[in-house]
């Protein structure tokens, strides 16, 4: 049965229990196959965070306007209903260091969504007061209707990780990023199949989704609805959102994205166009 990248568990900060010395084991958690990301790179990226006994991240997210952040649908819905139970971190280096927390007012999941794997895993987050861009908060362009990002387009995923089993990524929790070759569609549903699925015709990797990855170079848990990002004639475009998948950086097992261009018209209904 295939995995679903849900909400990440928390992770475990408080006082009195010491955060454990990096392994191997940890090193696999979060973007797999990746290193940390240079200072001045991805400035779209966001943090989502919900209370427990502090503000935990536990998704990521990307923005797309002063004042809209797009994330995965699975990510807020159907549980996050009041938008005072979230908050948005913008880009930082190293989750919790420096946190300048901005609540929201408004949550929108698109209304086909009912599990990632059926597709439509897509949601805007409304900040409440639109942002100033500078030079380490910017948004990211979201592509034309008509780019199909062909595979082998190299793209790159972004994110801060997540846990496992409970166990906390090690301090000092840099963002991460990798480098991801894109997928064909066809071809990425063949390896769904094969093993699992012989015999069946149901598709697995629909229309409005795009794959990428390759053995060991994965997104992972916790990085689900952060941004998948190509380069095209010197524009940084968001192809995809961290949506679902099996495994993380597994054989045969590329994760698979929600297809942004498939939803821009939704986006737009609800975000004006950029002049």
């Amino acid at each position: 049965m295939l995995s679903l990248l849900v909400l990440a568990l928390p992770l475990l900060l408080s006082s009195g229990h010491a955060a454990p010395a990096p392994s191997q084991d940890l090193e696999r958690v979060g973007i797999v196959g990746g290193q940390e990301a240079p200072g001045n790179m991805w400035p779209w990226q966001v943090s989502l965070r919900h209370k427990e006994e502090f503000w935990e991240h536990f998704c990521g997210g990307s923005l797309i306007h002063p004042q809209w952040v797009l994330t995965a649908a699975h990510c807020v819905g159907p549980d996050i209903k009041d938008p005072a139970d979230l908050r948005v971190q913008l880009r930082e280096q190293h989750l919790y260091y420096r946190d300048k927390l901005l609540p929201i007012n408004r949550i929108i999941v698109h209304p086909n969504y009912f599990t990632a794997e059926n597709g439509a895993d897509i949601a805007l987050l409304k900040l409440e007061e639109p942002l100033r861009v500078s030079c380490k908060f910017q948004q990211v362009a979201l592509p034309p209707a008509w780019e199909t990002f062909p595979p082998g387009t190299p793209c790159w995923v972004t994110g801060w990780g997540d846990v496992q089993e409970e166990v906390p990524l090690p301090p000092p929790y840099p963002l991460k990023q990798v480098k991801v070759p894109i997928v064909e569609n066809r071809e990425c549903d063949s390896k769904y199949h094969a093993g699992l699925y012989t015999g069946d015709n149901v598709r697995i990797v629909r229309k409005d989704m795009i794959c990428a990855g390759t053995t060991n170079m994965d997104s992972c848990q916790g990085d689900t609805g952060g941004p998948l990002v190509c380069k095209v004639n010197g524009t940084w475009m968001q192809a995809g959102v961290v949506s679902w998948g099996e495994g993380c950086g597994d054989p045969n097992r590329p994760r698979i994205y929600t297809r942004v261009t498939s939803y821009l018209h939704w986006i737009h209904q609800h975000i004006p166009k950029e002049p």
